[in-house]
């Protein structure tokens, strides 16, 4: 058992992550954590920062990234472990994807404030990069007074059963796929995403299955026939059940089974650097940098 592995952070590389690479590296250390990866959504850019960090710090890093992409009509999201992220692909996916989601701001200001939430839309749009989130827009949509009687808010409240994480919750039951302010993203295939992964010398991994498909068995193994390599089973989005689901669809197919928060700070302010417990993580470790050596990809440091 242990938790100083966790592969799955976020920092302010990712629209919606809180602290800088470097800061984040420091919360790893002090939080005792040994192995690590900061995998912003779409991007690379905090790879180097992190890396120095980590290196400072005595800390495994892998280079990683966690791309959206889509399965048989479904949204994931797939980390690439000990990528070489200067590679041209992954800054023409971060372009793609960031030029959809300027598109998809506005949208999906407009569907929430037509579901009958209340938001001063100037504050929302103070974002940096010009990107507006679910996040962002829940975060307003919480704290404006005239949203104190609706009901649909009730569950975000102090409390209230989505209350651990309002923030990320919001997102997950008003702008996530299927719900009604979801708007759609032309992503990369899965299939795709996982080559360019292999190819640039990295480790593809399914991220939470659970939390975009719940215990789904037949689409596992159509995604598995991607050759993908593991599978995040070990995640704060999976319950006991989803967990063993994931465990024995790795045993059968001989995947490696990963561990990582999804830390992002204050958008999921329950998640906490190094909060999921890995039973075998050593083994999972090993699996993961034998993978990546043999591609030729990028480990920094040791265990």
């Amino acid at each position: 058992m242990g938790k100083w592995l966790d592969l799955h952070m976020h920092s302010v590389y990712s629209s919606d992550g809180e602290f800088l690479p470097e800061t984040l590296m420091q919360m790893c250390s002090s939080a005792g954590l040994k192995a690590v990866a900061l995998a912003d959504h779409n991007s690379t850019k905090g790879i180097c920062e992190a890396q120095k960090a980590a290196m400072k710090l005595g800390l495994l890093y892998f280079p990683a990234i966690e791309i959206d992409c889509t399965h048989e009509k479904h949204d994931f999201h797939l980390l690439g472990y000990g990528i070489c992220y200067g590679e041209k692909i992954f800054k023409e996916i971060e372009q793609n994807v960031y030029k959809q989601e300027l598109e998809r701001s506005g949208k999906m200001l407009n569907i929430i404030s037509e579901l009958g939430f209340h938001f001063d839309k100037k504050l929302v749009a103070k974002s940096p990069n010009g990107v507006i989130t679910a996040e962002t827009i829940a975060e307003e949509v919480l704290k404006d007074s005239r949203n104190k009687d609706n009901e649909l808010l009730l569950p975000f409240r102090q409390g209230g059963a989505r209350s651990d994480n309002p923030l990320v919750n919001f997102y997950w039951d008003f702008c996530a796929q299927g719900k009604p302010a979801y708007v759609p993203m032309h992503y990369i295939s899965l299939g795709a995403a996982v080559n360019e992964i292999q190819k640039n010398g990295g480790a593809a991994v399914l991220a939470h299955p659970g939390a975009n498909m719940g215990k789904n068995y037949e689409i596992t193994k159509s995604i598995i026939k991607t050759n993908i390599d593991g599978i995040e089973v070990y995640n704060n989005y999976h319950d006991a059940e989803t967990t063993e689901f994931y465990e024995k669809i790795c045993h059968e197919y001989k995947l490696i089974a990963t561990a990582g928060s999804d830390f992002h700070g204050k958008t999921k302010p329950a998640v906490k650097l190094g909060g999921v417990e890995h039973p075998a993580v050593y083994a999972a470790c090993e699996q993961l940098m034998g993978k990546i050596r043999k591609r030729g990809g990028k480990i920094i440091g040791s265990l």
